[in-house]
């Protein structure tokens, strides 16, 4: 007798907690830690997501038998908050046509404008089934759209029928610098006297900073570094879309992909930059302080992050979404990607047509910038 036919299974998933652990990482591997599954189910488990704030947990899954091939982050959406690429004009053009820009779905790491992979597949797998897989899940939704996607994947999204949407954040690239030193002598002198100047503005103070990851990351950080983000979150005059329990979990589960940047006078503690890292990159994520202190952001956020960078070997640092200010202390802009599916063809095609303007328009704007970057010319 032949072998019985093996059967292939797409299945969609409310929960992340539906997915064996042990199986979801070894599908998606070492890098980009949003989407480990220790930080997914933070996400969910701590409140962050769900009605509060719109983002309600549909992850497609492709497997043979038990063995996972394939799977797409992917949550359905009532709003656009928390994704950092702006599709709020594309929501208006459907409300002045009277026509549901929501629910859509998107594939992304709610409140996280950081590029990695979303979709995972085993080597030798066609992309095609959870494509479609996606696609029959949308047919409700206004659109399907894949935010921060990895430029080697665009050809994928491409043949899928997705258009490509261009943006773009500053990222800090070591040039295999042997310390920081060596990274300020490519920038011009005014720009290397005015770095120079802001750390020490922070080392005439009395403050001590502590750069700690693993075991040095203890579970009760995570309330004292809640207390910062919530610090940022009143300045802004933003929404608190992560709990208290989210930080813990994430302080408890994997300290081992973080960097927690802290400022202390006489002992208290008065700041704090939380930061994320695989083997290659170093993720800046929240900020915040209980004391003002000059150039103090600067030093917690980017300096001490690029000094983390070179030590550890990593070749890039994300800072995190927009602020040109961060240019001048060696950020340069890079173009991010994502990926777009309109379900409404004419609605689709203005928005088509929009998009290739805007990638002109993003290409002028990142011409300007590195025309007055920090570095020297050469």
């Amino acid at each position: 007798m032949g072998k019985p036919d093996v059967v292939r299974r797409v299945q969609v998933h409310h929960s992340i907690l539906e997915i064996d652990p042990a199986q979801w990482q070894e599908l998606k591997g070492s890098s980009f830690p949003f989407s480990d599954y220790h930080f997914l189910s933070a996400l969910e488990t701590s409140g962050s997501l769900g009605s509060r704030t719109g983002w309600e947990p549909r992850i497609v899954t492709l497997r043979n038998e038990s063995i996972l091939l394939g799977a797409v982050v992917l949550y359905q959406r009532n709003n656009s908050y928390g994704e950092y690429i702006f599709d709020f004009a594309w929501a208006e053009a459907y409300q002045r046509y009277k026509m549901a820009y929501y629910p859509k779905l998107t594939s992304a790491i709610p409140f996280t404008p950081a590029t990695g992979s979303k979709f995972y597949l085993r080597e030798g797998e066609d992309p095609s089934e959870l494509f479609q897989a996606v696609d029959e899940l949308g047919h409700e939704a206004s659109g399907i759209h894949s935010l921060f996607i990895p430029e080697q994947q665009i050809p994928i999204y491409e043949k899928a029928g997705y258009f490509i949407r261009h943006s773009f954040q500053f990222h800090w690239q070591n040039r295999d610098f042997k310390n920081f030193a060596e990274f300020l002598s490519l920038m011009t002198s005014k720009r290397r006297r005015e770095v120079l100047r802001e750390r020490a503005q922070v080392q005439e103070k009395p403050i001590r900073i502590a750069r700690l990851t693993g075991a040095e990351i203890t579970p009760d950080l995570a309330d004292i570094f809640y207390q910062f983000y919530l610090s940022t979150i009143e300045k802004r005059s933003s929404f608190d879309y992560l709990t208290l329990d989210f930080f813990k979990k994430v302080f408890t589960s994997m300290p081992d992909r973080l960097l927690l940047v802290m400022a202390y006078r006489e002992g208290e503690p008065v700041a704090g930059a939380l930061n994320y890292f695989d083997h290659e990159t170093l993720f800046g994520r929240n900020w915040g302080c209980l004391e003002e202190y000059r150039s103090l952001h600067f030093e917690l956020c980017y300096y001490q992050g690029i000094e983390f960078a070179i030590e550890r070997g990593l070749k890039k640092f994300e800072a995190g979404a927009q602020g040109e200010h961060k240019l001048q202390r060696g950020f340069l802009p890079e173009l991010t990607f994502s990926a777009h599916k309109i379900r409404d063809e004419r609605l689709g095609e203005a928005i088509r047509e929009h998009v290739v303007f805007e990638k002109k328009h993003v290409a002028e704007t990142i011409a300007e910038y590195l025309e007055h970057g920090p570095f020297r010319k050469g």
